[in-house]
């Protein structure tokens, strides 16, 4: 949530930010009518005010040299006013609920380093790392490769599910389990994060505090429960949640989770899109990283956290790009997003696999999570950010893609061996 004060403030700078984002004015014309009439309630209020307690003077004043008759004129006329002022107060009141109701409809201001442009168009690469793999044969897409090894059944998915969903049996469930491991085990020896594991169904307040709800309610699946419970859609939502409501000392700063989830989402608006295979499920796993961080540092902490992300690529040996996201491109919360793209031979494209963003305290601020300087200096709002590292299922088919042989069989990256139990290569 963008800071309300600043957007009464900067309203013509805020209106280009968004502007930029491809967002219609409306929001911010409606924004500046619901200000203009809580400040001309609020001038109205204050001379009326002012005039009631100039009255009570007056009524006073009569009333010790016993001109009653006249005092209770004033009186009344004083009741008339404080009529006038409760209703005042009352449209200063909706009119307040008003610019707070617009403003969660608001998306973050992008950073101005973010590429200017309507649509994923407009993205810039940034850099690339390893080589496309050579094929003396044609190479097969993850489906026809996992169903082959008998590791993947999409068919008897739906049988006991629905569409977008996915089992997966014998090496290709080892496969899973070990990127998992493999993940987890690297970000926390070697790049200092704190693994957590946290509930995989949270709250709404948890939900608003990360910017999934109020606008984004039908990409989530909402349990049928008067409690208000969903499926996470992502360990984002209950990792930066953690600290909801809570002062941290800036020493503490900057803070750095990992954790595992099995994450959950309606794919709302989408159908037709990636319907082949398990690039785009109703329910998949993803090791997420999640970073509290100082304002003034946390774009230090964005590039260190993609880092983090592409060196899982890395160790696989997996050609990938990182692509800056443009304007019309991030996400509602994102203030800045680069995205890392895995090579997929079978589409002959780079295809997402991590987006890594800094939401600066848009999140902090709907989740009121904030942090103290030495010296008892007044808080002020985190900055949070995160990042897949890695979403494991498009890592998963990853591998079957690039490693694949003309026999049908994948090799296994060396790097994931050991969690493998030393298998190398997944064959019928």
């Amino acid at each position: 949530m963008l800071d309300l004060n600043y957007v009464r403030e900067n309203l013509d700078g805020v209106r280009a930010a968004l502007a930029a984002r491809g967002m219609p004015a409306t929001a911010l014309d409606d924004f500046a009518q619901a200000d203009a009439e809580r400040r001309r309630v609020i001038a109205e209020s204050d001379a009326l005010n002012a005039e009631r307690n100039t009255a009570s003077r007056v009524i006073g004043g009569l009333m010790k040299e016993g001109r009653r008759e006249e005092a209770e004129v004033q009186r009344k006329q004083v009741g008339d006013l404080k009529d006038r002022i409760a209703e005042l107060d009352q449209k200063r009141e909706q009119a307040e609920a008003r610019l707070r109701e617009l403003l969660l409809t608001l998306p973050n201001i992008p950073h101005e380093s973010v590429p200017v442009g309507k649509d994923e168009s407009a993205n810039v690469e940034i850099r690339r790392w390893g080589t496309k793999p050579e094929f003396d044969f044609e190479p097969k897409d993850h489906v026809d490769l996992g169903t082959s090894l008998g590791i993947l059944d999409l068919e008897r998915a739906v049988k006991v599910a629905g569409a977008r969903f996915a089992i997966l049996n014998g090496a290709g469930a080892r496969l899973e389990r070990a990127l998992i491991d493999f993940m987890l085990d690297l970000h926390t020896r070697e790049h200092g994060y704190r693994e957590t594991l946290p509930p995989f169904i949270v709250n709404a307040s948890a939900l608003f505090g990360t910017g999934q709800l109020p606008k984004f309610e039908e990409d989530l699946f909402k349990l049928e429960d008067e409690r208000g419970f969903y499926l996470v859609p992502t360990a984002e939502v209950p990792v930066t949640n953690y600290y909801r409501e809570e002062i941290l000392d800036a020493s503490q700063l900057p803070m750095k989770f990992v954790a595992y989830t099995p994450c959950f989402r309606s794919e709302a608006g989408s159908y037709g899109k990636d319907t082949r295979g398990v690039i785009r499920q109703h329910q998949f796993e993803k090791v997420e990283l999640v970073k509290y961080a100082l304002p003034e540092n946390s774009y230090d902490q964005l590039e260190s956290l993609t880092r983090d992300a592409e060196t899982i690529l890395q160790r696989l040996g997996i050609h990938y790009r990182v692509v800056a996201l443009s304007t019309g491109d991030l996400g509602f919360s994102n203030a800045k997003t680069y995205d890392i793209e895995v090579w997929l031979p079978s589409q002959n494209a780079f295809r997402e696999i991590s987006s890594c963003s800094n939401y600066e305290a848009f999140q902090a601020r709907r989740a009121n999570i904030r942090f103290r300087r030495a010296g008892g200096a007044k808080p002020e709002f985190v900055h949070t950010l995160n990042g897949s590292g890695l979403a494991v299922g498009r890592t998963w088919l990853a591998i079957l893609e690039n490693y694949q042989q003309a026999d049908g069989s994948v090799i296994v990256p060396e790097a994931l061996r050991p969690f493998m139990r030393g298998l190398e290569s997944i064959s019928k």
